[in-house]
């Protein structure tokens, strides 16, 4: 498949009955009939299922049914009434994206912070959810700085942002080491204008405001019991200059789940896939090829 194809390819979107709310999905259907494997990829708090299309893209081209969806109150999905985004509400309304998308197949998670975080609790917890699961740059062990830099990010967007170039600005600015986007047109994925003429982020303000449910069991011991009952393959993908994931981080995964592969985004940040997608998706179809088992299909 040349670039070109690849580029032209589009999801189907699809809803899936939550716990009290709609989601939103794409489904990437796979070229060459009958799917290598089934992939399902959750994104990081803040974030939209549109920060995996360049993945989705390149591996449904490669065999790969991929799934993305948009978490409780992220993206096209429904913002909760009560403004609940408590990990546990994501871990239920995975277990509905579950059953009402993969009926008796399982996928092979893969999970972005947020994305990675609700992953572990439901396997964790016993929950026939996934085959496998890949964790980008998240483990139990989080670094607290980092996950205040993330907050005061989120924070300071909440009052919107003139212009798509404003936003660009901001983002430049919290990721000084990633090369600026010559067009900012990306960004209409996931900014929204809304009736007072700014640009808001497409996510309930909520779920950094205050009104998020009880999320203090994210990033503890609770976390570090969970971890041992994990009995799928797991592979952690993690970015070498993270301020989320460090040594110590990794260390403490391999202590409680010795079985993990861990490997190593050169130069790239929390934000891995957006970092370097080339590498992230190489090490991602290495751990599908030569520990799950499902190798991408030969162009």
């Amino acid at each position: 498949m040349t670039s070109s194809e690849t580029e032209a390819r589009v999801p189907d979107t699809f809803t899936v009955a939550g716990n009290g709310i709609t989601l939103v999905g794409d489904v990437w259907e796979p070229d060459g009939g009958d799917p290598v494997d089934e992939i399902l990829m959750l994104h990081g708090g803040a974030q939209t299922r549109f920060s995996w299309n360049r993945a989705a893209r390149r591996l449904s081209g490669e065999g790969y049914r991929v799934t993305t969806m948009d978490a409780r109150g992220h993206g096209d999905s429904e913002w909760d009434p009560e403004g609940d985004y408590d990990i546990h509400r994501m871990a239920e309304d995975l277990d509905a994206v579950i059953a009402q998308r993969f009926g008796s197949r399982r996928p092979v998670i893969v999970g972005a912070s947020l994305g990675g975080l609700t992953s572990m609790l439901a396997l964790g917890t016993g929950r026939d959810v996934a085959r496998a699961l890949v964790l980008v740059d998240v483990t139990p062990r989080i670094e607290a700085a980092g996950v205040e830099r993330i907050g005061e990010f989120m924070r300071s967007g909440l009052g919107g942002f003139e212009s798509l170039e404003e936003a660009a600005d901001a983002i430049a600015a919290y990721q000084p080491g990633r090369k600026r986007p010559a067009s900012v047109e990306g960004l209409r994925k996931n900014l929204r204008l809304r009736d007072d003429g700014r640009w808001h982020w497409h996510w309930d303000p909520r779920f950094v405001g205050g009104a998020s449910g009880d999320n203090a069991e994210i990033g503890n011991e609770f976390f570090e019991r969970l971890l041992p009952r994990i009995v799928q393959p797991t592979m952690l993908i993690r970015g070498s200059v993270s301020d989320i994931v460090s040594d110590e981080s990794v260390r403490h995964l391999l202590e409680h789940l010795p079985d993990a592969h861990v490997h190593e985004v050169a130069d790239a940040g929390h934000m891995v896939a957006g970092d370097d997608n080339a590498v992230f998706l190489d090490q991602l179809e290495w751990f599908l090829a030569e520990v799950v088992g499902s190798p991408p299909r030969a162009a």
